[in-house]
């Protein structure tokens, strides 16, 4: 699979969390593993990684969200929205081998896929003052991606 691809499943499933409590959506993500039995195990471990190291750093996440979304609460932010930046977000600060720039572009892509036009360009200037605020370890130019 390529990595466009992982985000993608990762959003599938991470998009399920809003809507249950935490044991159903850990049902979910097994469920979800299963639906991709025939990908490289290597893959799954990945993916799945990944959905509880989100999940397990939401609030730190969901706070660096908010305090970069000028006038808006998150609790008015689109469910698709914030699960794509929460990807993002997370991939800045915990996967060093992801560049930002990189991270941004991909949220973008998915936006453009799972939201309405106006989302991109939302998720693009979010996750850009996320990178110009300092909050990230990683030093890279603070700049999203058009």
């Amino acid at each position: 699979m390529l990595r466009s691809q992982i985000r993608e499943e990762i959003f599938k499933i991470l998009f399920r969390e809003p809507f249950m409590e935490r044991e159903e959506m850990e049902e979910q993500i097994s469920f979800s593993m299963e639906e991709l039995e025939g990908k490289s195990e290597e893959n799954l471990v990945y993916i799945k990684e990944k959905v509880h190291g989100i999940l397990e750093h939401v609030s730190e996440i969901d706070k660096i969200i908010g305090e970069n979304c000028e006038g808006w609460n998150l609790n008015r932010i689109g469910k698709a929205e914030i699960t794509i930046m929460r990807i993002a977000v997370y991939e800045m600060i915990y996967e060093e081998d992801i560049p930002q720039k990189v991270s941004i572009n991909e949220a973008v892509e998915l936006s453009k896929l799972y939201c309405d036009d106006d989302a991109k360009g939302f998720v693009n200037a979010v996750l850009g003052k996320v990178v110009s605020s300092g909050v990230l370890s990683q030093e890279e130019p603070a700049q999203g991606i058009g």
